[in-house]
Parts: C-alpha cells; sequence; structure tokens
C-alpha cells in the first residue's frame, strides 16, 4: 500500500501556524507533495523542516519567496532530483522528485498564469517543455519496470466538471482552451492517468483550491487543480482518493486542501 498527498501549503510558514502541524501528525500518508512553499530551508522551524519520522526534500525558488516545492517521505528516497533539466525553470522551485522502491514521486507547481501577460507566456513555456519531461520520465520508467506519479497545483482545471463557475472562467487563466488541450496531451499522449478523475468518473469536482474572496468555500465554489497523474500501472492500483477538506473556513491553513489518494499493492 501507499498513499500519497498532494497540497499547496500557501506558504509553509504560514501553514505551520495555522494548522499544518497538526495535520501532519495524524496524516497516515507514506508521501507528502507540498507547493508553494515559499521559504528557504533554514527558514523553516525544525520541527517543519525536518520533522521527526520524515526524510524530506526541499527545493527552494532563486526568487525569494516564491514558488518552491518539498517532499515528505517516511522511507529514505533512493534518488532525488531537482527540476527537471530545463535551463529557464529548474532554479524556480516549481518540480522535484524522488525515487521510491518501483515509483517515481514528484511534485509539481505549475505556474499560475495570468491572460495578456508574460506570465501567461512563462505558464506556456513551462508547458512545452514539462510535457517533454513527462514523456520521456514514462518511457525510462517503464523500462525501468517503474512507475511514476506527478502530484501537485498544475493550475488548470481540465473539465467543466473540474471548477464551480466554468462558464464565467472559459477566457481566464486556468480553464483556457489551449491549457485544457494540453492536458489532454498529458494523459493521451504522455501516458498518463488523471487519479482523482477515474476514481469519481461522474462527479462535479471533487474540487480542492476555493478563493478566499467571498463565501467561495461556504459555497463549495471551487476548482479541481490539484492532481495525481500517474502511468497506468500505478493508476490501476488507486483505491481511494479523498480531498480532505476543512471542517469550516475558519479551520483551513491554505486556500487548497489535500488531495489524498491510496494506492494498494
Amino acid at each position: 500500500m501507499l498513499t500519497v498527498t498532494s497540497v499547496n501549503v500557501n506558504g509553509l510558514r504560514a501553514a505551520a501556524k495555522k494548522g499544518f502541524l497538526p495535520w501532519l501528525a495524524g496524516t497516515s500518508a507514506d508521501v507528502l507533495c507540498l507547493q508553494e512553499v515559499r521559504a528557504e530551508p533554514h527558514q523553516l522551524p525544525e520541527e517543519v523542516r525536518a520533522p521527526e519520522g520524515w526524510h524530506t526534500v526541499h527545493a527552494p525558488a532563486q526568487a525569494k519567496g516564491r514558488a518552491g516545492v518539498s517532499l515528505y517521505s517516511r522511507r529514505e528516497p533512493d534518488r532525488v532530483r531537482i527540476g527537471f533539466g530545463s535551463d529557464e525553470f529548474d532554479a524556480s522551485g516549481r518540480y522535484a522528485e524522488i525515487d521510491l522502491p518501483g515509483v517515481t514521486v514528484a511534485s509539481l507547481y505549475l505556474p499560475s498564469g495570468e491572460v495578456g501577460t508574460a506570465r501567461q507566456d512563462e505558464k506556456y513555456r513551462f508547458m512545452d517543455a514539462f510535457l517533454t519531461h513527462l514523456g520521456e520520465l514514462r518511457a525510462k520508467a517503464a523500462a525501468d519496470g517503474r512507475e511514476v506519479l506527478v502530484c501537485g497545483d498544475w493550475n488548470i482545471a481540465h473539465r467543466e466538471a473540474d471548477l464551480k463557475n466554468w462558464r464565467g472562467n472559459r477566457k481566464n487563466s486556468g480553464f483556457l482552451p489551449e491549457e485544457r488541450a494540453w492536458l489532454s496531451r498529458v494523459y493521451d499522449e504522455a501516458g498518463y492517468v488523471d487519479v482523482v478523475r477515474a476514481l469519481h468518473p461522474d462527479q462535479e469536482g471533487p474540487y480542492s483550491w476555493w478563493s478566499y474572496r467571498g463565501r467561495a468555500f461556504d459555497n463549495d465554489s471551487g476548482w479541481r487543480i490539484d492532481h495525481h497523474a500517474a502511468t497506468a500501472g500505478l493508476a490501476a492500483r488507486a483505491l481511494k482518493a479523498v480531498v480532505e477538506r476543512a471542517p469550516s473556513h475558519e479551520e483551513r491553513w491554505s486556500d487548497h486542501a489535500p488531495v489524498t489518494v491510496t494506492y494498494g499493492p
């Protein structure tokens, strides 16, 4: 059995003050993939940087206070890789992967973008480079008899069922036709499976991000942008997917909720 949780923490230092640590103490996950850590390792409290019982990998962004991904695993990784071979993005704190027995697990924070700005151009450049990496990663893993799981904040809702207000967001970054088509290529061409959607084929959501503005959380007006993308063999072993939605707005420690999937042997 392998249980993996992915969550955008929206600043790990802030999350640690709001309830991340009690959540960490109570989780049964074997691997955690964190995004938007927004801190250098030395800026994190010891109980967050290297909690007892966990092996941690931190990949901060070169730009201070931006992005940053981390991986926590109960077992020491056999291999660690920061970035995916991109001169532009390897120091941007957006990707890290670890090898565990039989599986490579990665934490991804794909750029959010903004229509009509340089940020959207950056997002497209990242997407182009990353699709190539995903294909190469799957091919290499297959040759080695391994599976791959890329978890994270992909900042793209794939289908209309993946966000509440899809009609009002058709021209916004995160639900643009070209972004959605790219995610289709991840699944159809690169050979990955949207694990949560496969387990919940007919459900609206389950959403994993809600804006802090208005009453989005209370109304469950959210987006499903935090994905587990797995190679077919691992996806076929997925038993259960749960979005760990906080009981109330006040009890949230991020604007995202942890997405936890349990994979069978």
